[in-house]
């Protein structure tokens, strides 16, 4: 098994038809979890790689009425990052 996570960030808060469908999603075979932040948006689907691909994924959302925006990033921004803190004294 391969498992891997994506996140999907959507546009107009799922109505409740999406809902239940979404809760469908859950009983497809490969779809292991999805996690919703309402704050931020986005939806994070695990699964496993070896059932589906990401389009596959892509699609159940958006046939269970998911209004998706964007594939986002689940890497930190580079400027996210703090710099190196070098522990080499300064020669003046």
């Amino acid at each position: 098994m391969t498992q891997l996570d994506v996140l999907y960030r959507y546009g107009l808060p799922p109505t409740e038809s999406a809902i239940l469908a979404l809760s469908k999603v859950r009983d497809v075979y490969g779809v292991r979890k999805l996690t919703f932040d309402e704050s931020a948006k986005t939806i994070r689907i695990e699964y496993d790689a070896s059932r589906l691909t990401e389009p596959v994924i892509h699609q159940l959302l958006r046939r269970a009425g998911l209004d998706i925006v964007e594939t986002a990033s689940l890497l930190p921004k580079p400027e996210d990052t703090a710099p190196p803190i070098s522990l080499q004294p300064s020669v003046a």
